[in-house]
């Protein structure tokens, strides 16, 4: 079953008598999400057996449904075959195979029995195939012989596909040697998190803002009953926001309906000794004979987990070479419910098993959970003065902090080293705000401890840098570094990243440089968390000197630093992670800049980074435009500014207005724009804008966001002059990333002036640079009116005598970024007045009514509003524009519609 299918969340039970049902597949319901991939796997298997196979609820015999129907698609003869205990009688399987195999029209003529329709079948030279589903029903040797010699005899066209929740004894490690077997297990099954977005919102219409869609799919683990059961209890839930977050908060294995099917379809059909020991062994997180064998020593572990993995009980395995698996998350939940429940005062003794077999093992991580779960605190706190210092290095901050939140204050405070690496895990995943508070409750309580004084000494310039008050954490942070060193290696590594970042911030990257360099050698690469900290300060300096790829690089290394390097980047630390997201957003990798968004944004909202939260939502909200999703750009930004209030961070309140104001403009609302623009005018802010160099305003500020107003809204020679003089400044300091930012504005003041050569050679200058860096959305970004600059310029280099390929290759990937755009010959930027090519279908008058809305600045939903109808309907009306007008986004339509007259200029 799938979770886009019908209740109840089980694939399909016993059939009814006859085979007619047994015959059909389930019908396909409307929520299905469609799994092209797996459908692909399944099709490809020509010659050779499919095996489809996971635990209940994992959407086998809906992948299975949607295979059927690509293979009837392709003019592919298909049967299905519903399975159950019934089929071990002999008989009876072969009567339904029987039905199956002439439904495939593979029976010779004359045949007298079901075995000459099998000879019939390995003979069928068309291409077929035959599914059996439920195959887990069938144990019978005499049955399972049949199967094989199926198997064995399957035709070079033919297909013959399994779904089953255990492993079928049908030779598969023979099958898998030669060739002939393909494997479809529970990890591909699971939804990726695109998956469950798309499930979500067929059954949710309301939707899942991201950060929840993420925190549900994390929860699930993909598992397709769970977020079948938990779209049913969202659906109660309504539109109440809080009652959903409480929801997702809350959801586990534990939850009714969850526990409801864990219990009727799989602890109750378990024998005793089968459920004793997954109650038991449910409080571990792996699961091998050795420590199963610690917790129940009278139990033969290795036998039943053995047993456990041929029945494919819910079992997932961790390392195959070691034996060793887990329990799914939910399943593992729910059985500690009813450990808990049945058996309450074993629950301490399984835990304290637990923690001294992983102490004995030098396994510190789970004999320090075990020691916390089972009540232990004094052990797992003499575990933790032995292993805190290094999880601190290794940047385990979120590990430390879970720990330390569980252990109770009195203990903690009368081990001030202890103390003080959960000052630092809280500095780094709550905030500066909160470490602030609690290192002034430790100096209290330890007035004259040394180690206190000098981790304080080194953590203010930091907790202050991170508040958004460099200047005063440079004068600190110099008194701070004359007491270097004081013995405590990591204190000291993060004084000097620290330091050096506010230098850099303050517009001093020599010095920032040698501090770089002497953090690099107090570590001596031996502290992760430090590695990933100098990385990325340096990249944050190479991207505002435009070296977009040695940034990219460093940021790249500093979020692998904690974790093995994979392409999802889902474990490293958030401070990296947003500043990676910019760079992959820059070279245009929206797809993998959404991906890290969906990690990091949440982290960096939690820990309170002004930078990190202006640059997280800004591009949320850019790719949400990009992807013409204006409704969840703008809740981007309104998230944003609502931080900035709540955190009483000024520069985050403007920021978002700032960013507010861009969108507006590119959609075409200059009047909005405007008033939007007034009131980010904080002279504060933009003063200490201009002495500092700080990553959310290299080119996003205040004085460059005016410019840009003035050359949408038609002031462009006036915008020239100022132009010039912020171009200077930026060359002056080297602030090549904003030069290019502000010769791109240039370039367009230009055309929009009438100077299209000067436009088109000033564009050159910049596509050159830009493509030795990869630069993309920092172009793409002011909109589709520099598209035909770039054609321009386009056709020069290609007419050139000489031809840069790189540059070549970069201009034709920019232009395709552009996507569609208008004639040159009517559309030129610096002709706004060219006569226009007529429509090749006119606008009816809802339309052009929904066009107005739309140079209006109105979202999806509140045109919806004011025409009262559907957002369905509204985007149907937009699709129906932009197809007559030639667009592929608002902002060109609206240029388009201009363009033609259809609208006011």
């Amino acid at each position: 079953m799938d979770a886009a299918s019908v209740a109840p969340p089980t694939e399909p039970g016993p059939p009814a008598r006859g085979f007619e049902t047994k015959l059909n597949p389930p019908a396909p319901t409307a929520t299905q999400v469609v799994r092209e991939g797996l459908c692909q796997r399944i099709t490809e298997g020509a010659g050779q057996l499919v095996l489809v196979r996971a635990p209940a609820g994992f959407g086998k015999t809906t992948a299975m449904v949607q295979a059927q129907a690509r293979f009837e698609a392709q003019g592919v003869s298909t049967a299905w075959l519903t399975l159950d205990r019934s089929d071990n009688d002999v008989s009876r399987f072969l009567g339904g195979l029987d039905e199956a195999i002439q439904r495939l029209g593979a029976t010779a003529a004359g045949a007298g029995s079901t075995l000459d329709a099998l000879r019939a079948l390995a003979l069928f030279d068309e291409p077929f195939a035959l599914f059996l589903d439920d195959f887990e029903a069938v144990h019978e040797p005499a049955v399972l012989g049949l199967v094989r010699e199926i198997i064995e005899q399957l035709p070079r066209r033919g297909h013959l596909v399994l779904g089953s929740r255990s492993l079928p004894a049908l030779g598969l490690g023979r099958l898998r040697a030669r060739g002939k077997l393909i494997e479809v297990d529970a990890e591909r099954l699971r939804f990726s998190l695109d998956d469950t977005a798309a499930f979500l919102a067929r059954s949710l219409p309301q939707g899942l803002g991201a950060d929840l869609l993420y925190r549900l799919h994390e929860k699930t683990e993909g598992w397709i009953a769970a977020l079948w059961l938990a779209s049913l209890a969202l659906e109660r839930q309504g539109q109440q926001a809080q009652a959903v977050e409480q929801f997702v908060a809350r959801f586990s294995g534990s939850d009714r309906a969850v526990a409801d099917y864990l219990a009727e379809d799989v602890l109750q059909q378990q024998p005793p000794e089968v459920r004793n020991f997954l109650l038991r062994s449910s409080i571990l997180r792996q699961l091998d004979a050795e420590v199963c064998a610690a917790l129940m020593p009278r139990a033969d572990c290795q036998r039943l987990l053995a047993r456990l993995d041929e029945a494919h009980l819910f079992l997932t395995p961790v390392s195959s070479e070691q034996r060793t698996w887990r329990y799914h998350s939910l399943f593992a939940d729910y059985l500690r419910k009813e450990l808990q429940r049945e058996w309450p005062d074993e629950v301490a003794r399984l835990h304290l098993a637990a923690a001294g077999w992983y102490e004995a093992q030098g396994r510190p991580v789970p004999a320090i959970d075990h020691a916390i779960e089972g009540g232990d605190h004094p052990l797992a706190l003499s575990l933790l003065d032995q292993h805190a210092e290094s999880f601190l290095r290794a940047g385990r901050m979120r590990l430390l902090a879970r720990w330390f939140d569980a252990v109770p204050a009195p203990l903690l405070h009368q081990r001030p080293a202890l103390e003080m690496v959960a000052l630092w895990a809280t500095c780094f995943t709550r905030g500066p705000w909160a470490a602030g508070e609690q290192l002034e409750q430790a100096l209290l309580r330890h007035p004259n401890d040394p180690q206190v004084l000098a981790q304080a000494a080194c953590m203010r310039p930091m907790l202050l840098a991170m508040q958004d008050q460099s200047e005063q954490a440079l004068a600190i942070g110099r008194d701070s570094l004359k007491r270097l060193p004081t013995g405590l290696p990591f204190a000291d590594s993060t004084l000097l990243n620290a330091m050096a970042h506010i230098l850099s911030v303050m517009g001093d990257p020599g010095e920032a440089q040698q501090l770089l360099d002497a953090a690099r050698r107090e570590q001596g690469g031996a502290s992760t968390f430090h590695r990933m900290y100098t990385e990325s300060t340096e990249g944050l300096m190479d991207l505002q000197q435009g070296r977009l790829r040695q940034a990219t690089a460093r940021f790249r290394l500093a979020v692998d630093a904690t974790h093995a390097v994979n392409y999802n980047h889902t474990h490293g630390n958030a401070w990296a992670g947003v500043f990676y997201a910019c760079a992959v957003y820059e070279a245009n990798q929206l797809d993998q800049a959404d991906h890290l968004l969906n990690v990091y944004l949440p982290l960096a909202r939690d820990v309170g980074l002004p930078d990190h939260m202006i640059l997280s939502h800004a591009m949320r909200s850019r790719i949400a435009f990009v992807s013409g999703d204006v409704d969840a750009a703008s809740l981007a930004l309104t998230e944003l500014e609502y931080l900035g209030h709540q955190r009483k961070l000024p520069r985050v309140v403007v920021g978002a207005k700032l960013e507010r104001a861009r969108l507006l403009l590119r959609q075409g609302n200059t009047a909005a724009a405007r008033d939007e623009l007034r009131r980010a005018e904080d002279p504060t802010v933009w003063a200490r804008e201009e002495r500092l160099r700080l990553l959310a305003h290299d080119i996003e500020y205040l004085g460059l966001a005016r410019l840009r107003w003035q050359i949408e809204a038609g002031q462009a020679s006036e915008a020239l002059p100022a132009l010039e003089r912020e171009i200077a400044a930026a060359q002056a300091v080297a602030r090549n990333r904003r030069l290019l930012s502000l010769r791109v504005l240039r370039s367009l003041a230009l055309a929009r002036s009438g100077d299209t050569p000067a436009a088109v050679t000033q564009i050159g200058q910049v596509l050159q640079q830009a493509s030795a860096e990869g630069f993309m959305r920092l172009i793409l970004d002011e909109g589709p009116a520099v598209g035909p600059l770039v054609q321009r310029y386009q056709a020069l280099h290609d007419s050139g005598t000489v031809r840069d390929p790189i540059l070549g290759d970069y201009l034709q990937r920019l232009l395709q970024a552009f996507g569609p755009l208008p004639c040159e010959t009517d559309s030129t930027p610096d002709k706004p007045d060219a006569p226009a090519r007529g429509l090749a279908e006119p606008l009816t008058r809802k339309e052009l009514h929904v066009l107005q809305l739309l140079v209006e600045g109105y979202s999806n939903s509140a045109m919806a509003e004011k025409l009262f109808v559907s957002d369905s309907t509204v985007r149907t009306h937009l699709r129906n524009i932009f197809a007559k007008l030639g667009a592929h986004s608002r902002t060109q339509a609206v240029a388009l519609a201009r363009r033609l007259k259809l609208i006011p200029p």
